[in-house]
């Protein structure tokens, strides 16, 4: 997400990235810088040119139910409740900063659904967030059977969803060769997309059914999917085509791993992935929202440039990109920072209209931003949809 000046920084840094399939091409360091990934949430190790299968891991999770109180009669009587969060990908960044907000707030459980589970208590634990305020249940995005084991463990915890919050991200900017998910999809798009729209719409029965007053789902979108704006022009841009890489399964065997069915980019697999999550959002919101009630929504929290996203990314690069956006483009905003805001559209009565992408001004001021030409495209959306449920088993 942290890409506001990605144009302006590539322009003075770039790398050279050898494609497998036209030789060498010039991209910048947000176009296709160094292999990324998430390490408190996915770290495969693939070998180059083979497709490595990730073994499904049961669930793991230490569940609690809402508390109830005794009557004068001795009849059990429920508690006005906390509200119920689902969190992806909450045990650092973004994810780990909502949880805390959240938990501040003195209002909501957080179920911090990881695939670190250890590290995700020890992440909660550091941050003073009470026992009594979090839960932490494995879930792998990257495995559809996982995320099916995680929908079934929450179940079977016996607590209500109220909001379901769709963060968690990998990000591989400058592979040369693409890695694969258990199910034999492009990580990037495997995990990012796919992943969480197994999970949405598993999850959407347990949302219909909150009493909460306010039931929502959140799918944090990006600046560098919106060709509409500085950042997301920067090279390669996200492109969706006609789907055709995606309508195959986009697992490289005789076919692209690219959801256009373009040659592999890391960078670009990434960016259309956000495209996908923004896509995913509005076509819930056309079938869903005026029958459930529920809010669908996405968000650009503001440019996190001190984030684990950029962990692995040239010495150089993460030493500059911090203070460029602090004092050239004024785009920086802390995790802390960033949490608060995707906590408000969590929580916020007054950010409780639905298919709105939410961005932030100067001010800190939250506003309906505008999506791109293809981040928009109803009939694009339709036909993600369509393919996508093909391709997680529910068609």
């Amino acid at each position: 997400m942290a890409f506001q000046a990605a144009s302006l920084l590539s322009s003075t840094l770039s790398i050279p990235k050898e494609s497998k399939f036209c030789g060498i091409k010039e991209t910048s360091l947000f176009g296709a810088a160094l292999s990324i990934t998430l390490k408190a949430e996915f770290n495969p190790c693939f070998s180059k040119g083979l497709r490595k299968t990730l073994a499904p891991i049961r669930a793991q999770t230490a569940a609690t139910t809402p508390a109830i109180n005794q009557g004068p009669s001795g009849e059990k009587k429920k508690t006005l409740r906390k509200g119920t969060a689902i969190i992806t990908g909450a045990s650092s960044g973004l994810g780990l900063a909502t949880a805390k907000a959240l938990s501040d707030s003195g209002k909501w459980h957080v179920i911090m659904a990881c695939r670190n589970f250890l590290k995700a208590e020890k992440a909660a634990k550091s941050l003073g967030i009470p026992k009594e305020n979090y839960t932490v249940m494995h879930l792998d995005l990257a495995s559809l059977e996982s995320v099916r084991q995680f929908v079934d463990t929450f179940r079977r915890s016996g607590r209500p969803l109220d909001v379901l919050v769709a963060n968690a991200a990998v990000y591989f900017p400058t592979a040369k060769e693409p890695t694969f998910t258990a199910d034999g999809f492009e990580l990037s798009v495997g995990t990012n997309h796919l992943g969480h729209f197994l999970l949405a719409r598993l999850l959407l029965d347990d949302l219909k059914q909150s009493d909460f007053p306010q039931k929502r789902c959140i799918i944090v979108g990006s600046i560098t999917g919106n060709t509409n704006t500085l950042a997301g022009n920067v090279p390669p841009k996200a492109n969706l085509g006609d789907l055709r890489g995606l309508a195959v399964g986009l697992n490289g065997v005789g076919t692209s791993p690219m959801i256009d069915g373009g040659e592999f980019d890391g960078a670009k697999a990434y960016k259309d992935s956000k495209v996908c999550n923004m896509l995913t959002m509005q076509e819930f919101h056309r079938r869903y929202h005026e029958e459930t009630g529920i809010t669908f929504a996405s968000l650009y929290p503001g440019c996190i440039a001190e984030t684990g996203l950029f962990r692995e990314h040239i010495p150089l690069f993460r030493t500059l990109f911090p203070p460029f956006q602090k004092y050239i483009t004024k785009g920086y905003v802390s995790e802390e920072v960033a949490g608060k805001r995707l906590a408000q559209v969590v929580s916020d009565p007054s950010l409780s209209k639905s298919g709105v992408y939410w961005s932030w001004n100067n001010n800190s001021s939250s506003f309906e931003n505008q999506l791109s030409k293809e981040a928009s495209d109803a009939e694009k959306a339709r036909k993600l949809w369509e393919v996508s449920e093909k391709l997680v088993g529910l068609a």
